[in-house]
């Protein structure tokens, strides 16, 4: 999978998800790249969700919506995916409401979308990086340094500690 140049309906279908989640969760919010306006991204609308505790996921009206739930190595979390017929893919992260306020993906993208310039220079990256690797395991660690460095500053301004970005 390819970035693709940003496109307006991944805010709608982000919205979209999120209503349709909210009764499932105590909050749920669409993070990532697709979050961000003029961001090129994958066609993957992230969505994060939250409850006080992981063992409270409804699975069974999760896949009534169409998601699946995926075995990962993330710590803290659980780990859904849902392919719409479009080819647009969901991945939906759970975590914990104790966690939510400081989970590196939200305080990322709110630093994308009140930082335009570094939202250009993580944009730049990602063609560059996608150019030279395409996608894969070679292009997802190149991001990492400007990732980490923009999430520290994200969590600088909220008088946060620094977190490796994956190791949340």
């Amino acid at each position: 999978m390819t970035i693709a140049e940003p496109d307006p309906r991944w805010a709608e279908l982000g919205r979209q998800a999120c209503v349709v989640l909210a009764p499932l969760f105590l909050t749920v919010e669409h993070v990532g790249s697709t979050a961000v306006p003029g961001l090129p991204a994958k066609p993957v609308i992230d969505l994060m969700a939250g409850l006080e505790d992981l063992d409270d996921v409804n699975t069974s009206a999760l896949a009534t919506f169409g998601y699946r739930k995926v075995a990962t190595d993330m710590p803290q979390r659980l780990f859904y995916r849902r392919e719409d017929y479009d080819s647009t893919a969901y991945h939906l992260h759970v975590v914990t409401a104790e966690s939510w306020p400081v989970r590196n993906e939200r305080l990322l993208r709110d630093h994308l979308l009140t930082h335009p310039a570094d939202r250009d220079r993580y944009a730049a990256l990602k063609r560059e990086l996608m150019a030279k690797f395409g996608p894969g395991d070679a292009y997802t660690r190149g991001k990492t340094e400007l990732i980490q460095e923009l999430t520290d500053a994200a969590r600088a301004e909220r008088g946060l500690p620094s977190v490796p970005v994956w190791e949340e």
